[in-house]
């Protein structure tokens, strides 16, 4: 009898898996924090005999080839990959003995990446999942422009045929289990829902309803910007990513986060964004601890620059700092716990900013207000505050210049993205107003436009 566990990564959007039988079990796509994977191979009295890689990644640092030395395991790599470190160099059709009558054998997928394999768990010789990692999603299939341009169209036409050869290969019952697809980025689309097999997927993914042309022209107009940190991971993966240490940084003093503001580190608050704009250090940026701080924080700061972390808690602190490790932000220059009164200097005051709902900019109109937007291109593409002036978050902190003079209400379409750009605008000096709200409140209280060209 064999099991599948699945790992979550929430913050990234992922999925990691550990699937076995009594004695053995193989580590599909492990996170960078590896402890997961081991304890969920401790919880089923289970050794991890293999570790396998679907594709060398473009979104987190990979834990593959240190769970490997740790465990024992061999480390199962497509072989197309270029490493720089000793692996099993997996092929197309090779298959590993998992446990007693449980095989995974690998199948060539390429698309999300030109050397992407999928593996196949057997039971007995017969499919009972297949692990597609950014090959086959829930609904959609993972994004093909994240290796070189030049390739992007020819990857594309990859990721049909590799969807409509599972799709031929594998009956119709087995379960689909991809990594991406469940808020990341490296997936083309929104996967919708948790589960999925061959045969629904054969119905409803766009790969696999679509004639080839149509599905690829589809597929190239819906890609959108990539996030900067990206470019950083596959490098990582690919020359062997050092083991992860998570031992707690400095503590700084008031004087010392000062300092470090002084000379421009970064100083990230991780609290939440309504604690944030009542009272915090000035020039400190708010990224919460409970949002999607690894992407974001990743995408925005300037690669390899110091970043020091204020939590509430020491708990938050290392939920934070286990995060970032994973997008190979890996040692915070220092930290703080406690509050404002903690971290600023004697005789200094904290600074705040007001926030606000799409009524509150409804009632005292748009006139004399410099409204922005901070949403991506396609949520903009759906319709935007008429006359509002919109930067991208990702883009937001090389283009403050771009923003007009006078009193800036930001939103994007819940308020999270709102105040990490709200934090980035009161740091430089801005007058700023958080738009702490769904954007539907923004249709409700007829500030809308119809979608088209971004302003």
């Amino acid at each position: 009898m064999f099991f599948v566990d699945t790992i979550e990564l929430e913050g990234l959007g992922n999925r990691s898996y550990l699937a076995g039988g009594a004695h053995t079990a193989v580590a599909v796509d492990p996170p960078r924090d590896i402890d997961q994977v081991i304890a969920a191979a401790a919880r089923r009295g289970v050794r991890i005999s293999h570790v396998v890689e679907t594709h060398i990644h473009n979104d987190y640092v990979t834990g593959g080839l240190e769970l490997a030395r740790v465990s024992g395991a061999a480390y199962l790599v497509p072989a197309a990959a270029r490493v720089s470190f000793t692996r099993t160099a997996v092929h197309d059709g090779d298959s590993a003995e998992i446990d007693s009558g449980l095989t995974l054998r690998a199948l060539a997928t390429p698309g999300h990446t030109p050397h992407h394999t999928s593996y196949v768990l057997e039971e007995s010789g017969i499919a009972v999942a297949v692990f597609t990692g950014g090959s086959l999603l829930i609904g959609t299939v993972g994004r093909p422009d994240l290796v070189e341009p030049s390739l992007t169209e020819r990857l594309a036409r990859a990721q049909h045929a590799s969807a409509h050869r599972l799709a031929a290969d594998l009956p119709e019952e087995t379960p689909v289990l991809p990594t991406h697809g469940f808020g990341s980025f490296c997936s083309a689309a929104q996967a919708t829902g948790a589960a999925t097999t061959i045969g629904k997927e054969k119905e409803v993914n766009e790969a696999l309803v679509r004639d080839v042309d149509i599905f690829v022209a589809a597929l190239l107009a819906g890609l959108e910007d990539v996030p900067a940190y990206y470019a950083h991971m596959g490098p990582a993966n690919a020359a062997g990513p050092a083991p992860l240490d998570l031992t707690a940084p400095a503590i700084a003093d008031a004087e010392e986060i000062a300092a470090r503001l002084a000379a421009g580190e970064w100083v990230v608050d991780l609290r939440h964004r309504v604690a944030f704009a009542e009272g915090h250090l000035a020039g400190s940026l708010n990224f919460d601890a409970d949002g999607k701080i690894a992407t974001y924080l990743a995408w925005l700061i300037p690669w390899g620059k110091p970043v020091t972390l204020l939590a509430e808690s020491r708990e938050q602190l290392a939920s934070a700092q286990r995060e970032l490790a994973r997008v190979g932000i890996d040692r915070p220059a220092a930290a703080a716990v406690g509050g404002p009164a903690s971290w600023i200097r004697d005789g200094e005051t904290p600074a705040s900013f007001p926030r606000a709902t799409f009524a509150d900019l409804a009632g005292r109109g748009t006139g004399g207000v410099v409204v922005l937007d901070v949403r991506r291109d396609s949520e903009r593409a759906g319709g935007h505050v008429e006359g509002s002036v919109h930067i991208p978050i990702h883009t937001l902190h090389g283009r403050l210049g771009e923003i007009p003079a006078g009193q800036v209400w930001v939103h994007c379409a819940g308020g999270l993205r709102a105040g990490i750009a709200s934090s980035l605008l009161d740091a430089v000096g801005r007058d700023v107003v958080a738009v702490d709200d769904g954007f539907d409140a923004a249709v409700e209280n007829g500030l809308t436009v119809d979608g088209g060209p971004a302003a």
